[in-house]
C-alpha cells in the first residue's frame, strides 16, 4: 500500500457487486408476508429498481468512461450516457408507475444514486490532481482517501436508497463496518505492535481498555437516551465478541501478513545480493585465461633460474585458483581469505621492491584464523589502499593491520593519498569499487559490522569490523 497504487477499478468493481447483491439479497429474504398488494408491489420494486440502477452504473463505470479515456473522444460518450440516462429513467419510471409506487420511492431513489454516483467521481477526480500530481514516492495518503471516499459514498447511497433498502444493511455499513475497522487498526497499533515488539505490559493494558471502552460507552448511552439495560447488555456482548473472535482472528491475520513481509523481503535481499555478486563479478578478469597462462610462465621462470619471477607467479597463481573455486561459494574460511591478501600484498612489493619512496607494511596475526566469512570482501580495500596510494615520483605508504579474534575479523588500511596519478597506468583502470562492497556488507552483515572511512588531503584511511 505504501509503494504502490491500488487497483481501484477492481476495488469498485467488487465494492459496486457486494452492495447491491447485498441490497437485492436483503430485499428477498426480507419479506415475509405478500399478501396485500402494496407489499408485493414494494417487495418487486426493492428488486428490480436496484437491478436497473446496478445494470446502469456498470455500463457506464466499467464501460462509457473507459472508453471515453481511452480514445479521448467526447461526442459519442455523451450521447451514449445520456441515452444510458434515458433508458434507465424510463424503466425505473415503468417499475414504479406499474407497480403504483412512483412518488414514495422511485424519484428519491434514482436521483439520489445520480447526484452520488457523480459526487463520486468528482472527488475521486480531485484526489487524483491533489495527490498524484507529481507521482507520489510514498502512495499510503493516497490509497487511504481513495478508500474512505468509496466507503463515504457507499453509505450516501445507502441512505438515499433508504426506502428501498433493509435497515439491517444500513445499520451495517454505518456503525458495525466502522467499529470493526476501528477495532482492527486499535488493536494492530497498541496491542499487535507493542506484543511483538516485547512491550507485554502495554499490550495487556491496551487490550482490556478496548472491551471495557465498549461496555462504558454503552452504558453512558444507555443513560443519556434513556434506553434501558438492553444496550448495556448489547455492550457487553459486543465486548466479548472483541475479545473472543475479532482480536483473535485479526492477530492470525497480522501474523500471516508478518510472515508474507518476511518472506518478500528474505527474497528481495536474495535478489540484491546476486545482483551485486554478479556486478562484482563482472568487475574481475576472466580467470581460466589467466591461469592457464600463468602455468605456462611459471616453468618458464623455473627453467632460466628466475626465482623471485617464479614466486611472484606461484602467488599470482593461488590467487587466481581462489577466484576461479572458492569466490562463487557464499562462504569460505577467513584463513584462505587471508592467504588470498597475504599473496596480494606479497606481489605488490615485488611490483615495487627497489622504490624508495615507497613504504609497505603488512601486520597480521600468526595464529590461523577461525570462522566462515564471504569471499572478497577484505580485498577491496587492499587494493584500493594500493591503486590509490602508491606513486613512483612521491612519498608514497601503504599500512595494513588484520585481526583475527574470537567471532570476529578486523582490518585497518591506511595509505598516502595523490591526487593526480597520471605516471601509474593501473590508477585509471576500473577497480571493485567501494560501493559495491558497502552494498555487499549491508546485505550479508546486516547489523554486524563497522565500516570507517576518513580522508584527508595526505591520508586516506579504512577501518572494517565484522561480526562472524
Amino acid at each position: 500500500m505504501q509503494h504502490h497504487k491500488l487497483q481501484f477499478p477492481q476495488i469498485e468493481r467488487w465494492v459496486l457487486i457486494f452492495v447491491f447483491v447485498t441490497i437485492i439479497l436483503s430485499n428477498v429474504l426480507s419479506s415475509s408476508n405478500l399478501n396485500p398488494w402494496s407489499d408485493l408491489s414494494l417487495y418487486f420494486a426493492k428488486i428490480l429498481i436496484p437491478m436497473v440502477l446496478f445494470a446502469s452504473v456498470s455500463l457506464m463505470h466499467f464501460w462509457l468512461i473507459p472508453k471515453y479515456r481511452q480514445t479521448r473522444k467526447k461526442t459519442k460518450p455523451i450521447l451514449l450516457s445520456l441515452l444510458l440516462f434515458v433508458l434507465s429513467l424510463a424503466l425505473t419510471a415503468m417499475i414504479g408507475a406499474g407497480f403504483d409506487i412512483s412518488e414514495r420511492i422511485f424519484l428519491p431513489a434514482y436521483f439520489g444514486a445520480i447526484v452520488t454516483y457523480f459526487g463520486y467521481l468528482a472527488f475521486a477526480y480531485m484526489a487524483d490532481k491533489i495527490f498524484l500530481s507529481p507521482q507520489p514516492k510514498d502512495y499510503s495518503l493516497y490509497n487511504s482517501i481513495r478508500i474512505g471516499i468509496i466507503y463515504l459514498f457507499v453509505l450516501l447511497f445507502l441512505l438515499q436508497f433508504k426506502e428501498l433498502v433493509a435497515p439491517f444493511i444500513v445499520f451495517c455499513y454505518a456503525v458495525a463496518i466502522p467499529s470493526i475497522g476501528f477495532t482492527i487498526v486499535y488493536h494492530f497499533l497498541l496491542i499487535y505492535r507493542n506484543r511483538r515488539s516485547g512491550n507485554l505490559r502495554e499490550a495487556r493494558i491496551y487490550h482490556w481498555i478496548l472491551p471495557v471502552g465498549i461496555i462504558l460507552l454503552s452504558a453512558a448511552i444507555s443513560a443519556t437516551f434513556n434506553l434501558g439495560p438492553d444496550m448495556v447488555f448489547f455492550g457487553i456482548g459486543l465486548a466479548l465478541i472483541v475479545v473472543v473472535i475479532v482480536i483473535p482472528l485479526s492477530t492470525m491475520v497480522f501474523d500471516k501478513y508478518e510472515t508474507y513481509l518476511g518472506k518478500i523481503h528474505t527474497l528481495t535481499a536474495k535478489a540484491d545480493q546476486s545482483t551485486a555478486n554478479l556486478s562484482f563479478l563482472r568487475s574481475q578478469i576472466n580467470p581460466h585465461f589467466l591461469f592457464n597462462a600463468l602455468n605456462t610462465l611459471y616453468g618458464t621462470a623455473l627453467q632460466e633460474g628466475s626465482e623471485h619471477t617464479a614466486t611472484g607467479i606461484q602467488k599470482l597463481g593461488d590467487m587466481m585458483r581462489f577466484m576461479l573455486h572458492e569466490n562463487n561459494q557464499e562462504k569460505i574460511a577467513v584463513e584462505r581469505e587471508k592467504e588470498y591478501l597475504i599473496n596480494y600484498v606479497d606481489l605488490q612489493e615485488l611490483r615495487f621492491n627497489g622504490q624508495e619512496n615507497t613504504s609497505i607494511t603488512f601486520n597480521r596475526s600468526t595464529d590461523t584464523c577461525k570462522g566462515q566469512i564471504a569471499p572478497m570482501l577484505l580485498i577491496p580495500f587492499i587494493e584500493n589502499a594500493f591503486k590509490h596510494g602508491i606513486s613512483l615520483q612521491h612519498k608514497s605508504w601503504v599500512n595494513i593491520s588484520l585481526r583475527c579474534l574470537a567471532g570476529s575479523v578486523h582490518l585497518d588500511v591506511t595509505n598516502s593519498m595523490h591526487r593526480s596519478k597520471s605516471d601509474d597506468p593501473e590508477h585509471k583502470s576500473s577497480g571493485i569499487g567501494l560501493q559495491n562492497v558497502r552494498q555487499r556488507l549491508q546485505l550479508l552483515y546486516p547489523g554486524k559490522h563497522e565500516l570507517i572511512i576518513r580522508e584527508n588531503d595526505l591520508e586516506f584511511f579504512v577501518h572494517l569490523s565484522i561480526q562472524l
